[in-house]
């Protein structure tokens, strides 16, 4: 299938609230696509949407070709996470995936495959209500993964993980991701998605923002600088001025160039015979775009100041 995922100008209403506003973007298989939005911007609603658990107002939502709802066993082609806490409190692990499992005729044995996948196998016979945050997650994963699908879609799937669960996620999404499947996930920690997704889909208010591959986001927002560290400062600073770059002192030995590509730098440097000790071009980081790109559209932001009655 070409897309995966296809939302085709969906907007849907909750009485006067716009949630999601002529949204459209496709999730493409064989990549992890980041799907990120300031609080409010509709990131939820739209996977409840392709999920069928919300009708759309307007347009259409597609998984695999057609709406998810008209799928006879949908976990054998999408499995999702949009809430962890969505268990019996009562259930024992193994029961919970076992209800879920025999709804899409998938065999028991497979129970056992997800728990041993996600790390939680020697819990399986414990009830859900004594588990944390990180093992809910876990447990939530396991359940997607049930059916083998070939798309996954998780909302904020590593909120309550530790740093070793957080590492694990993010390596098991590239893996799933690599053996074809569409992994569409929801984050607010841009430094995971820089880490982990190969496209982001950028929203806010419910539209559509941006819709583009990490690199091409970053790239877009990078300044072209340039750091180095260099114990001839003086010099070096004469010797980049006169070539045409914009130079400023940010520490004892440390420049920022500007106008001048990291490999024109080092070989200037090399011909005049000074020392170079570090050169490294300056990156946007994922938060740096996100940042830039939803400044007009943040419904909820702090204070400056933590002034009494601002607003």
């Amino acid at each position: 299938m070409d897309a995966a995922i296809d939302v085709r100008s969906v907007t849907k209403r909750f009485g006067s609230t716009v949630a999601v506003d002529d949204l459209s973007f496709t999730v493409q298989p064989g990549r992890v696509t980041g799907f990120v939005g300031p609080n409010g911007a509709g990131k939820t609603t739209t996977m409840r949407v392709i999920l069928g658990l919300d009708a759309p107002d307007e347009g259409v939502a597609l998984v695999g070709g057609e709406p998810y709802a008209r799928k006879h066993t949908p976990l054998r082609e999408v499995g999702a996470l949009l809430d962890a806490r969505a268990t019996h409190p009562g259930r024992r692990a193994y029961d919970h995936l076992l209800w879920i499992a025999q709804s899409n005729g998938i065999p028991r044995r497979r129970i056992a495959e997800v728990l041993d996948l996600v790390g939680i196998e020697s819990v399986a016979r414990r009830r859900t209500g004594g588990f944390s945050l990180g093992m809910l997650q876990r447990l939530g994963i396991a359940a997607a993964l049930l059916g083998d699908p070939q798309v996954l879609m998780l909302d904020e799937p590593t909120n309550g993980l530790d740093p070793e669960g957080i590492r694990w996620i993010r390596t098991f999404m590239k893996t799933l991701a690599s053996d074809g499947r569409a992994v569409f996930v929801s984050s607010h920690l841009m430094g995971e998605l820089e880490d982990t997704a190969d496209h982001v889909i950028v929203i806010g208010r419910g539209r559509l923002i941006a819709d583009a591959g990490v690199g091409e986001l970053l790239d877009a927002v990078s300044d072209g600088g340039v750091n180095l560290r260099t114990p001839d400062r003086t010099e070096v600073m004469s010797l980049l001025t006169q070539a045409g770059a914009t130079v400023v002192s940010s520490g004892q030995d440390r420049l920022t160039v500007n106008g001048l590509t990291a490999e024109r730098i080092a070989d200037l440097v090399a011909a005049g015979g000074l020392r170079l000790h570090e050169l490294a071009p300056r990156r946007a980081s994922l938060e740096d775009a996100y940042m830039q790109l939803t400044r007009g559209a943040i419904d909820f932001a702090a204070g400056h100041g933590g002034e009494e009655g601002s607003s």
